[in-house]
């Protein structure tokens, strides 16, 4: 006889398969700065089941892994910039000098007078 509120197990290989995650391919969404909810839909998953799944594969948080990958993919960006600035291309050489070298725009107001202003491009 059954006790009161004892459930049966399930037989092997019942329920959700557990979804795996492929971290060749995870680190690569990460270079391209792609965010949680992108890598769980490329996944087919939830963000909670990516999050699950650094933890108990990796031993380390979503945050913490996602920084280590986004950055190779920033260093990357950043590297291309630099190549194609040096070719000559004048749009990225006007970016990289506003972002590493504190250039400013100046620009002529109405009245003549001289208006400096910083635009903030980011990242």
């Amino acid at each position: 006889m059954k006790k009161p509120g004892h459930k049966k197990k399930n037989p092997k290989g019942a329920g959700r398969k557990k979804i795996k995650i492929d971290w060749d391919e995870f680190e690569k969404l990460c270079a391209i700065q792609c965010t949680l909810v992108e890598i769980a839909d490329w996944f087919k998953c939830s963000e909670d089941t990516i999050e699950r799944r650094c933890k108990e594969e990796k031993k380390i948080n979503f945050a913490e892994l996602y920084r280590k990958h986004s950055a190779q993919g920033r260093i990357s960006l950043r590297r291309s910039q630099f190549k194609y600035a040096s070719k000559g291309n004048p749009a990225l050489l006007i970016f990289l000098g506003k972002q590493y070298l504190d250039q400013k725009e100046k620009r002529e107001d109405k009245h003549n007078e001289s208006v400096i202003f910083n635009i903030d491009i980011g990242d």
